[in-house]
């Protein structure tokens, strides 16, 4: 479905991602883990087309990133951006850019916020909401383009327990429907509930990559073993 070729990515003269080749399988949810400073935001970037990478390339089924694969793929970040405008207003800005007008917007703006539970806040100012709700809105927002893949970078590392797993619902629901995930976390508990396969990155390489079942269990690359026995420092605010 995705796939990267030699992904290499400098800045400032230094090497921040090298020699990446990875393949994302269509309907599998893959869980990017790794220190703080591994690559793990940029390499997910790099893989929606964010960033053109300075070696290497994705390509889309095959074919190089561009407009047609864009419109396939959706990102969530760590911390929401909202628009100025009502919460159903922000659901109606991302579908209108996606083509969709008339009876089939309002259908999914309507699907989307019954999916969020956001209903009854439908015409509050999305601003306003608190970190969980701005967080499902966000989710919801893209997962109402009805995309093929979907890129969540850290969705629920400032979230309490309740709406980390209000996220996680949605993540799941979204899987169960035939969506392909790639997710960013640093919660190993979180990666063992939701991936199919991990990647484990270390200093802009990937160290490990196989089943969660496996990797989260028993790994065989000296980083993921000291990163799951907790011997790595992890801020993912700089990764």
């Amino acid at each position: 479905m995705l796939e990267t070729r030699g992904l290499g990515f400098v800045a400032g003269g230094r090497s921040l991602i090298r020699g990446i080749d990875l393949g994302i399988r269509p309907g599998r949810r893959t869980v990017i883990m790794g220190a703080n400073g591994a690559g793990k935001s940029l390499l997910l970037r790099l893989m929606h087309g964010l960033i053109r990478p300075t070696k290497g390339e994705v390509l889309w089924r095959g074919a190089p990133l561009d407009r047609t694969a864009r419109d396939a793929q959706a990102m969530v970040f760590q911390r929401p951006v909202m628009l100025r405008r009502s919460v159903r207003a922000n659901l109606r800005f991302a579908l209108s850019v996606r083509g969709f007008a008339g009876a089939e917007r309002a259908e999914r703006e309507m699907q989307a916020l019954e999916q969020a539970r956001l209903q009854d806040l439908a015409h509050r100012p999305a601003r306003v909401l608190s970190g969980g709700e701005q967080q499902r809105l966000a989710l919801a927002r893209a997962l109402a383009t009805a995309p093929e893949i979907l890129f969540l970078d850290e969705p629920t590392a400032s979230l309490d327990p309740a709406s980390t797993k209000a996220v996680e619902d949605l993540v799941a629901r979204a899987h169960a429907s035939g969506v392909t995930v790639v997710m960013v976390t640093h919660d190993l508990g979180q990666a063992r509930r939701l991936a199919d396969d991990v990647i484990f990155l270390h200093e802009g390489t990937i160290a490990e990559a196989g089943p969660a079942s496996v990797l989260l269990t028993a790994p065989r690359s000296g980083p993921a073993r000291a990163w799951i026995d907790g011997r790595l420092y992890l801020d993912d605010r700089k990764s």
